[in-house]
């Protein structure tokens, strides 16, 4: 075997440690006093973050650090980079050169300016003055530079176009529809450095309080075991099925992923064990690689943690994060349960063996599954009850109470875990491969599953900050790492106690640390994107984007949001998770909006922040620059670019997604109940699953192309019944401009209007139309119905006109856009009122008929084939 000359040669795991030690945590690893230097640093970084979300705090740390904390930790991040991350390649990788302390030093001190020299900038009224200005430029040049090392050229370079954009936006060279006139360095070093418009901003706010919490969550949780223990379980569950060891990857990616920020480090964590024997069962290098990829990058859209962006979502589209949480829950499962059938079909289609001599029918197995699910979901829910009544019961001692019988509980689970031997990471190259036994291995690790409990219980049930619920889930597991290791020993009556205790700090340790030196990219990336967040705020340029995408689309909504989702595509190239969505999200999302406003079609801003967001991960999939791709391929020693291809293919759902969810907003749970949530739940995951054999050209057997036509429409039927239904019978009957007035004060209880509006863009003044949508509630005249909406209509010759929404109404807002003093008047082009139509659920019927009528002309050539017969 020549692999050492082949190009495309599996990396050794030293090198993919490097390959994930380079892109997420910092490839220089210094020995001797520098290295403890960088460990003590990394270690006081995470002390301070969970001191920081204590409700301590406030006692603790003094109020100036608590109202600077986003200084203090773009410093340790800017300190770090510099310390852990190379220059170049060819940069020393056992030492730290004399060049990258002082840059070091010099970024921490400039980040930490804002602290130092708080007094003298707020008596300048939070401008920047001529020596500020300096201090500013060179931060701004010292965090590029920090970002280009640790997260590659691409955030660094999109980052300075955008400054550049703000100091020569007014230049000959700039194109006529996005120029401007441009700022001084004065004003933009103040916009970017000094207030919090730039670079200290919502996205670095939202690092230093949620984002820092979860990684270091995750790395401990990592460090104490869990990674492994639901890889085992993964593969102990699912490796023995068809195709198995895809399928176990996909759901040990899924676990993995709900608490990594990084789809590479996902890659490669998972990867390293389950591409190996993907491709023994019969998977090619890049099929293996290409399933990995797509769980793993998957992982970033799953809650609660989605790569960090759900902490983002909470501050840029103004709801709560348990909210946020919900809506992202069904398009992200419906996504995984595809995934987990389009390798199913793989393994199908090739007829690949199965690993291990086990036989376990593939029913039980789902069985099983899905009564651990929704028995651990159940235990989340039901914990709401005892800690009521001991709340009730004892309120002075609940605290002390609710933590003794935590720890008792964990106690127990570590007794029954210290009587199954410690789980061993396996060799997947091993000749035999010995698939674990969940009925045998669960036992060692069921005390794992305490912290995510207490973190769902508190961000779901008690409903507390993202921040402190991870921060309570954290301290528990301080107290894992420190006491497994010795409880274990004393329970199985060994005498090395006092080595176990040892061990268990340096675990804690190093869990610290890794949890520092994961969060330096994040940290980076969101000070960087904040220079792309403060351009749009300081130069207006997210209008220019809406204008551009409308001119090239024409004014075609789906073409529209085709070129919007090919946008945030390239935007997110080369940018990790959350940077990718901090810059789609600010420019993008406002586009959708508005240009969707304009089209007739109102969407949930949450619905517009996850459609910008499936895309701009995608980035992480797609040639050229799909970096997981080419993390996947270093594993499996496929072709990078191949590798991506496939793993394109293999995310078509995750592509389609974000159009459904756009139009039928049912698939984010907005304003639905149980029970239709339910029905969503099951009708979505039966199209998805539907949509999946309709690409892949295999349902019960292989499909003919007029079948994979049937099965991608019935799809479309179940996950847009709307549609359907809208041809069949109209949803709105269209009221004349001039009885608008009166069918408002006719309109019952609940029912929506909705108005189409055209005048003149206040810029522009080139005429445009954008649809408002009035809920009505309660009773009320026709006049007071109008002026709660702030709504004053004129009738002069025919036209409806519409004067100027007041301040602080509903469409004030949305209306501000429109010159109301032009000498073309603003008015109500058309009127729009609810229906009666039929539930649009009874396209279901038809829909589902198709598709067992597409069963049965497959079952009987299925049968034929299974029999010898050529079908």
């Amino acid at each position: 075997m020549t692999d050492n000359q082949s190009q495309n040669r599996a990396l050794s795991e030293e090198e993919l440690q490097d390959l994930v030690a380079s892109s997420d945590a910092g490839a220089r690893s210094p020995a001797g006093a520098v290295g403890l230097l960088l460990a003590v640093v990394a270690v006081v970084w995470s002390l301070f973050q969970v001191l920081l979300a204590s409700p301590l705090s406030n006692y603790i740390l003094p109020g100036d650090i608590i109202n600077n904390s986003r200084q203090v930790h773009l410093a340790f991040a800017i300190f770090l980079a510099f310390m852990a991350y190379p220059a170049f390649k060819s940069s020393p990788r056992h030492y730290i050169p004399i060049a990258d302390w002082i840059l070091a030093l010099l970024g921490a001190f400039i980040a930490m300016y804002g602290f130092v020299f708080y007094q003298k900038i707020v008596d300048a009224g939070g401008l920047a003055d001529d020596v500020d200005k300096w201090f500013a430029l060179a931060g701004l040049l010292i965090l590029f530079e920090g970002a280009r090392r640790a997260l590659g050229p691409a955030m660094a370079i999109i980052a300075t176009i955008f400054l550049a954009y703000v100091f020569f936006g007014a230049s000959d060279l700039v194109p006529d529809v996005i120029r401007w006139k441009g700022a001084s360095l004065k004003k933009a070093m103040s916009h970017m450095w000094i207030t919090s418009e730039g670079v200290f901003g919502i996205a670095l706010g939202v690092s230093t309080k949620f984002v820092f919490l979860f990684v270091l969550f995750g790395a401990l949780l990592d460090k104490a075991g869990a990674g492994n223990y639901f890889i085992k379980m993964a593969f102990g569950a699912l490796g023995h099925l068809k195709g198995g060891p895809a399928k176990a990857a996909v759901v040990g990616s899924a676990a993995t992923g709900l608490i990594s920020g990084s789809s590479i480090a996902n890659v490669v964590t998972t990867g390293t064990f389950t591409i190996p024997l993907m491709k023994r069962v019969g998977f090619s290098s890049e099929k293996a690689g290409a399933v990995e990829v797509a769980s793993s990058v998957n992982g970033q859209i799953m809650p609660p943690v989605m790569g960090a962006a759900a902490f983002l979502m909470v501050e840029y589209v103004g709801i709560s994060y348990v909210e946020v949480i919900t809506h992202a829950f069904l398009p992200a499962t419906i996504s995984y349960i595809a995934l987990v059938y389009i390798v199913h079909l793989e393994a199908v289609k090739s007829n690949m063996p199965v690993l291990g001599n086990r036989v376990v029918s593939m029913g039980k197995t789902i069985g099983g599954m899905a009564l651990f699910f929704f028995g651990f979901a159940g235990l989340c829910y039901g914990v709401q009850y005892p800690v009521g009544w001991i709340v009730s019961a004892m309120p002075d001692a609940s605290g002390t109470v609710m933590s003794l019988l935590i720890f008792a509980t964990y106690v127990a689970l570590l007794w029954l875990a210290s009587s199954v031997p410690d789980l061993e990471p396996d060799d997947p190259n091993a000749e035999e491969v010995e698939l674990p036994v969940v009925g045998e291995i669960y036992k060692s690790g069921l005390y794992y599953l305490l912290p995510i409990i207490v973190l769902v219980y508190f961000l779901m049930i008690e409903q507390k900050s993202p921040g402190l619920s991870a921060f309570w889930a954290t301290m528990l597991l301080f107290v894992i790492l420190l006491t497994q290791r010795p409880l274990k020993a004393i329970f199985r009556g060994e005498s090395d106690t006092a080595n176990a205790i040892k061990a268990g700090v340096l675990d804690l340790i190093q869990g610290l640390i890794d949890g520092a030196r994961n969060m330096i990219g994040i940290g980076l990336a969101t000070a960087t994107a904040g220079v792309i967040v403060g351009t749009v705020t300081l130069t207006g340029v997210g209008q220019v984007m809406a204008d551009l995408v409308e001119f090239l689309s024409g004014g075609n909504l789906i073409l529209m949001l085709v070129m919007v989702g090919l946008l945030s595509l390239i935007l997110g190239m080369g940018l990790p998770t959350t940077a990718n969505y901090i810059v789609v999200s600010s420019l993008m999302a406002g586009v959708v909006v508005e240009l969707g406003a304009q089209s007739g079609l109102i969407v949930p801003l949450i619905a517009v922040h996850l459609f910008v967001f499936y895309f701009g991960i995608m980035a992480d999939v797609t040639p050229p620059v799909g970096l997981a791709s080419f993390a996947a391929a270093a594993v499996s020693g496929g072709d990078a670019i191949k590798t991506g291809f496939v793993a394109f293919f293999y995310s078509l759902r995750t592509v389609a997604l974000p159009f459904v969810f756009i139009f039928n907003t049912d698939l984010l749970l907005i304003d639905v109940g149980w029970a239709q949530g339910i029905l969503v739940f099951i009708t979505a995951s039966i199209a998805i699953l539907v949509f999946t054999a309709g690409t892949m050209g295999w349902f019960l057997t292989k499909s003919r192309i007029y079948e994979s036509v049937a099965l991608i429409l019935i799809a479309f039927a179940l996950f847009r019944p709307d549609f359907v239904m809208d041809r069949i019978q109209p949803p709105f009957k269209i009221i004349e401009p001039a009885g608008f007035a009166t069918a408002v004060g006719e309109a019952s209880d609940g029912q929506e209007l909705r108005i189409i509006v055209s005048g003149p863009d206040f810029d522009t003044g080139e005429s445009k139309e954008t649809t408002l949508v009035m809920p009505i509630t309660g009773d009320g005249t026709e006049q007071e119905r109008l002026d709660e909406f702030g709504i004053m209509l004129l009738e002069q010759d025919g036209v409806v006109k519409m004067d100027e929404p007041m301040f602080g109404t509903p469409f004030s807002d949305t209306m501000s856009s429109f010159d109301f003093y032009a000498d073309e008047p603003v008015q109500i082009v058309t009127a729009k009122a609810p229906s009666n139509q039929m539930a649009k659920e009874w396209v279901f019927i038809p829909a589902l008929i198709l598709l067992g009528l597409v069963a049965l002309l497959q079952r009987g050539r299925a049968r034929t084939s299974r029999e010898g017969v050529p079908a």
